[in-house]
């Protein structure tokens, strides 16, 4: 009889978790080759406060976009800041940005991480999760590379190498290639 109850209860349990994702954060999580979420978030200062400016989707289109989300306590974060760095300014004259989220909420926290590792590529503040939870991110660092149309192409989940040359080689096409497939279809 337990048994029976187990077999109904295990996926009860999990559309039930399921379901309660999707209402926290409002969506579903966007998915490979829909436009993704707009968003409009402010700049961090070279000091870790926050800039006059802003950022938003906008500001890339006819670029591929590499957005991350991180924060200065994940230690899966800290591990590829160094090649994401690297990653960034070896692809930027192929018309590739990188744009960190950041969910820290201490701005000197963020200030002594930007200034530790030379980051040089666009750091943004989300410290409400609030994008995060938009795009359908669940842990840190998640990584969403964006065509240059605004379709998600990818997600990576955790920490990567990005200067493996099989990544270099993906985003090099993705910024050669003309529009995404999924605006073609709009």
């Amino acid at each position: 009889m337990n048994r029976k109850l187990l077999i109904y209860a295990i996926p009860a349990v999990l559309v039930a978790g399921v379901a309660w994702l999707a209402l926290r954060g409002g969506t579903r999580p966007v998915q490979l080759g829909e436009r993704v979420p707009n968003f409009d978030l402010s700049l961090a200062a070279d000091n870790g406060s926050v800039a006059s400016g802003t950022t938003e989707l906008g500001d890339y289109h006819g670029k591929v976009l590499v957005l991350n989300f991180w924060a200065t306590w994940c230690p899966p974060c800290v591990t590829e800041t160094p090649s994401l760095e690297d990653f960034a300014q070896r692809v930027k004259p192929m018309g590739v940005e990188v744009l960190g989220a950041s969910e820290d909420t201490d701005p000197a926290a963020l200030a002594a991480f930007i200034a530790k590792y030379h980051l040089t590529y666009t750091i943004a503040h989300d410290p409400g999760r609030t994008l995060a939870t938009r795009y359908g991110t669940l842990q840190f660092p998640e990584t969403y590379i964006i065509d240059k149309d605004g379709h998600l192409a990818e997600k990576i989940i955790s920490n990567t190498e990005w200067d493996d040359p099989r990544m270099l080689a993906y985003v090099r096409e993705l910024a050669r290639s003309g529009p995404s497939q999924a605006s073609n279809q709009q």
